[in-house]
């Protein structure tokens, strides 16, 4: 059987794109990565909740604190405020974390060859994210070729990323096929206890579970 490492963050995105992997019967190895963001710890508890939901033993918990020490994030910097969502904005946001991608298939490719797996899933959404370059297809296919010339030869690594171009509703939908536990995810940027509702994560999110006619699980800030 072959098997896939699973970046696995907690949020809606990566959960059911570790569906994916599952439906295509493949052995799953879930990946985590701490950075020191502001919702650190509740993303942890969501990433041992799907693990758990999945009964995953295959389990690596990173932790990339020196992105939080580089800085240039709103989601890293504390002295840096993170603004109010806008699903309109076209510039790359203040929540974006510098080449954390990189940083994050990095360690991916690391344990995958370890592993010997054979793929890589990655959430990522191009046309309904929000405007991260790092998020991009090209990106990842850029980045396989750089897994392909620093492995071993017979290391062969492939950057499977389902949902890229499918929309937050598409994904809730595809998520509820799959019986994917989207009520165990957190997508929240700012808050660990109920979520805000105001940043871009979770517009994004009350945007696909409405256009899906679905109703969102999470708790949300009563003042929405």
């Amino acid at each position: 059987m072959s098997t896939a490492v699973c970046l696995v963050s907690g949020g809606l995105d990566s959960c059911v794109a570790a569906a994916e992997a599952g439906a295509k019967g493949l052995s799953l190895a879930f990946l985590h990565v701490t950075y020191g963001q502001l919702t650190e710890s509740r993303e942890r508890r969501a990433f041992e909740s799907i693990a758990d939901h999945y009964g995953i033993v295959q389990r690596l918990v990173a932790d990339l604190d020196y992105l939080g020490r580089i800085g240039g994030s709103a989601l890293t910097d504390r002295s840096v405020a993170l603004p109010e969502g806008d699903l309109e904005r076209t510039d790359i946001p203040l929540s974006y974390v510098p080449f954390r991608n990189g940083n994050l298939l990095s360690i991916a490719a690391s344990w995958a060859e370890s592993l010997g797996a054979e793929f890589i899933y990655v959430g990522a959404v191009e046309e309904d994210s929000s405007g991260y370059p790092d998020c991009r297809q090209e990106f990842f296919d850029t980045f396989g070729q750089l897994i392909d010339s620093g492995t071993r030869p017979e290391t062969k690594l492939e950057i499977v990323t389902p949902l890229i171009r499918l929309t937050k509703k598409e994904i809730v939908l595809r998520g509820l096929d799959l019986d994917a536990p989207l009520g165990l995810t957190w997508s929240c940027y700012r808050n660990e206890d109920v979520a805000c509702g105001r940043c871009d994560s979770c517009l994004l999110r009350l945007r696909g579970f409405r256009e899906a006619g679905v109703v969102d699980p999470l708790p949300y800030d009563e003042q929405l």
